[in-house]
């Protein structure tokens, strides 16, 4: 099962631009400049988005040395497309090369500095890799351009980062600001609830928690800690039924181990 930041890594992947989106001349000769779509193509950049296409699926599917394959078909096709190095990127963080990783990412951002998905992601990048302070620099640049579509990734993103360096505030700011954009966002309710929690504000950490415990798959991690909400709030009806689905899902889980032993407060 996926934990709660593994969950913000998978969205951090599809966040990827698979669609072009760069400056094209008008067909019209008029002299304006418009968002490049599918019919200004041409076959060779078509082709290039199929095999781009196929690499995430299969990357999605865990086929990575397939996945690799298709970026280099990709990259044959067009060796300028700067989402197929970003796509790599992923891949290679993945895998966990990081050296790859970054020096793809680099080679993604020099070809579109301003891209707000690619800044996420190499943000998100940073953090996993010990520079959770460098890596807020990255998401801010990615909110503040008008042309990103997904601000609440870099929002939890920074969030995460943020309780990283141990700055609650910001982490909160952040998480809040995220759960405007998608109040239905799982993630972002379980981080809020997380900080009320190390806060002690258990009535808080219980309404974002309940928002997250009413989806049918849990993770063992969001289980046990509506568990701990639950046990301090003194609800114990609610408690033991938590718990009992904590035993059914993830029997062998660290969570369920804590919980048999009673180590609430460790």
């Amino acid at each position: 099962m996926r934990t709660t930041g593994q969950r913000l890594y998978i969205a951090a992947i599809l966040a990827i631009l698979v669609v072009l989106a760069g400056c094209a001349s008008n067909p019209s000769g008029t002299g304006h400049d418009e968002l490049q779509t599918s019919s200004d193509q041409t076959d060779s950049q078509k082709r290039a988005r199929t095999h781009l296409q196929l690499a995430i699926d299969y990357f999605e599917h865990r086929q990575m040395n397939v996945a690799l394959d298709e970026i280099k078909q990709t990259l044959s096709v067009d060796p300028d497309l700067s989402d197929a190095y970003s796509v790599r990127a992923l891949i290679y963080m993945d895998m966990g090369e990081t050296r790859l990783a970054e020096e793809n990412f680099q080679h993604a951002m020099r070809l579109s500095p301003n891209n707000p998905d690619l800044s996420n992601n190499y943000g998100w990048f940073l953090c996993r890799n010990g520079h959770p302070a460098e890596s807020i620099t990255y998401f801010e640049a990615a909110l503040k351009n008008h042309a990103y579509h997904s601000p609440a990734k870099a929002l939890n993103n920074a969030g995460v980062c943020s309780s990283k360096l141990k700055d609650s505030a910001a982490a909160e700011r952040y998480f809040m600001r995220a759960f405007k954009y998608e109040p239905g966002n799982p993630s972002t309710s379980a981080n809020l609830a997380k900080i009320y929690y190390d806060r002690h504000d258990y009535e808080r950490a219980r309404f974002y928690i309940g928002r997250v415990t009413k989806a049918d798959v849990l993770t063992a991690d969001v289980l046990w800690l509506a568990i701990k909400i639950e046990h301090k709030l003194g609800g114990l009806s609610t408690e033991v039924s938590l718990a009992t689905q904590l035993r059914r899902r993830h029997p062998d889980s660290p969570e369920y181990a804590a919980y048999q032993r009673g180590a609430f407060d460790e």
